[in-house]
C-alpha cells in the first residue's frame, strides 16, 4: 500500500477510536453510579482510548501529511 494511505487509515482509525472510548467511559461511569455492572464497558473504553491516542502518535499525526523524502533538486 501507498505510504499516505497508511498514514491516513492509521489517523483516521486513531480520530474515530479515541472519541469512541470516551463515550464507553461515560457509559461505564453512569452504568456505575446506578449500581449496574460497569467494569467491562469501562475496561473496553480505557482499552479504545489508549488504542485511539496510540494510532494517532504512531501515524505523526501532530506533524502533518507526510511530506515526500524526496531532497529538492538544484
Amino acid at each position: 500500500m501507498n505510504r499516505k494511505l497508511i498514514w491516513y487509515l492509521k489517523a483516521q482509525v486513531g480520530i474515530l477510536l479515541f472519541p469512541f472510548g470516551l463515550c464507553l467511559f461515560g457509559e461505564a461511569l453512569a452504568t456505575k453510579i446506578q449500581g449496574g455492572a460497569w467494569f467491562w464497558p469501562g475496561t473496553l473504553s480505557l482499552i479504545a482510548i489508549n488504542a485511539g491516542v496510540g494510532l494517532m502518535i504512531e501515524s505523526g499525526l501532530i506533524k502533518g501529511f507526510p511530506r515526500d523524502s524526496q531532497p529538492p533538486q538544484s
